[in-house]
């Protein structure tokens, strides 16, 4: 049945002219409408993949790559959000932007057969970076933790993956700490044992 209907979420000639303006040209602005017709139609989980291969893991030309991939998300991102809310759905809605790691706020000095000889780009950086939330109940408008003078590491309010996990469950109504299922024959989290829910992101 799910691939019986799913042509007429993708069929985006159903969409009226300003909706698709609203959300621009390109492949992110088509996925982020795609996203918004699949969650109007009761799916879930919706995961929306920026760029063509690893495009945000820029080890050089970093300033050039990531200004035109900010470019690309932008105005899609915007409407995605506006859109939601336009229909009544952002509050039930749990929006998260984020990747795995940032980067140093150092150059990447490159090494043979890597960054092309370049040093205008920097390495991955797990110990400080941003991610963030709209809808499902998060308080807009607000910035939690920072990093250090550096933009090394987090400095004020660090929140461990764990933590944003949990904190993620719990906007859904869900204890991390006492979902629990089988994983080669055994119980367990999908936080492990670690985890605290950060309750003020709603106010």
């Amino acid at each position: 049945r799910m691939q019986m209907e799913a042509s007429d979420v993708f069929d985006l000639s159903k969409e009226p002219k300003h909706i698709r303006e609203m959300y621009g040209e390109g492949v992110q602005a088509r996925q982020m409408l795609y996203a918004r017709r699949m969650i109007e139609k009761g799916v879930r989980f919706v995961q929306v993949w920026h760029g063509d291969g690893q495009p945000w893991d820029s080890h050089d030309d970093l300033e050039k790559n990531h200004k035109r991939l900010a470019m690309e998300a932008d105005q899609p991102i915007a409407a995605l959000l506006t859109d939601l809310k336009r229909l009544g759905m952002l509050e039930e809605t749990l929006v998260i932007w984020g990747g795995e790691f940032g980067r140093t706020p150092t150059v990447e000095l490159p090494t043979p057969g890597s960054n092309a000889g370049k040093i205008n780009g920097r390495d991955h950086n797990s110990h400080g970076f941003t991610m963030w939330m709209a809808g499902g109940g998060v308080k807009g408008g607000q910035t939690i933790g920072s990093t250090d003078d550096l933009g090394l590491r987090a400095a004020e309010t660090p929140l461990h993956v764990h933590d944003l996990h949990a904190t993620t469950l719990w906007l859904l109504g869900i204890d991390n700490m006492g979902l629990t299922y089988r994983y080669k024959g055994r119980p367990e989290r999908p936080t492990q044992n670690e985890g605290e829910p950060y309750k003020k992101i709603v106010g």
